[in-house]
């Protein structure tokens, strides 16, 4: 009885740091407004140096511009494991899935959102050379938004996009399938869990150079499409909407230059 109040504990306190890593990331992004006016005397906290994180790619640096993604996809990516951390836990009466585990688990699915934070942030230093984003990091040539909804309006259509899904929205066959020992092998199926995001959810983070990569209601939205898409229940009534809504929408772009030159 002891040891089962033990791991309750354990369990609560793993969720605990977790939600406290998100919501701390969440905190972060909303510091790192432009046009923030915070008090006076808060720049020894920091704040100063997160907000230089949000300036335009032109004027920071590139080791800043992949600080910024990686608290994005901290910030947005960490929820939409939940289901499949919620299942990893309910195995620890298998004696096979610890709470360090949990923690290995949570590292090596993170690590694959850092390691897209690098093209992510080369990528936005790349067009903000070439003068196609502005200040708030959003798209200001039409046929680069067009083509960016519509690229991930297609995706949500493909075969990669179906596969990973079917993985995210089904941990427990993932991990019966996939499991591995020892918190290496957490840390393991962490990284592997981590690619199946990324192959899902990767064309709609980039929709972030359409919405502005630094505006909080696109992340909040893009979170919660997201986690629901992972979902069984919702998932599979929000992938082909979407997908339309967004190649809709790429055409509706298109239609509206194109009767501008008329």
């Amino acid at each position: 009885m002891q040891i089962a109040l033990q791991l309750i504990d354990r369990r609560q306190a793993a969720w605990i740091a977790f939600f406290a890593a998100v919501l701390g990331a969440w905190t972060a992004l909303f510091l790192m407004q432009p046009d923030l006016d915070l008090p006076a005397g808060w720049q020894a906290l920091g704040l100063d140096y997160l907000a230089s994180l949000c300036r335009p790619a032109a004027d920071a640096s590139l080791a800043g511009l992949i600080a910024m993604w990686g608290l994005m996809s901290l910030a947005m990516m960490a929820p939409t494991i939940a289901p499949a951390l919620k299942t990893y836990l309910d195995l620890t009466h298998t004696q096979g899935a610890t709470i360090a585990g949990f923690s290995a688990l949570l590292a090596g699915y993170l690590l694959v959102w850092i390691g897209f934070s690098v093209p992510a942030a080369v990528l936005q230093a790349a067009l903000d050379t070439q003068g196609w984003l502005d200040p708030f990091g959003r798209s200001s040539e039409v046929y680069l938004t067009a083509g960016i909804l519509a690229l991930a309006g297609a995706y949500q259509f493909s075969r990669l996009k179906e596969a990973c899904l079917n993985q995210c929205q089904s941990p427990l066959i993932f991990f019966m399938g996939q499991w591995q020992d020892g918190l290496s092998g957490s840390f393991r199926m962490g990284l592997h869990l981590g690619a199946i995001c990324l192959g899902c959810c990767w064309a709609l983070m980039l929709l972030a150079f359409v919405a502005g990569t630094m505006n909080l209601a696109f992340m909040g939205l893009a979170m919660v499409l997201m986690t629901f898409e992972k979902l069984p229940q919702l998932g599979r009534y929000l992938t082909m909407p979407v997908g339309f809504a967004l190649l809709g929408s790429a055409a509706a772009i298109l239609i509206i230059e194109l009767i501008k030159h008329l």
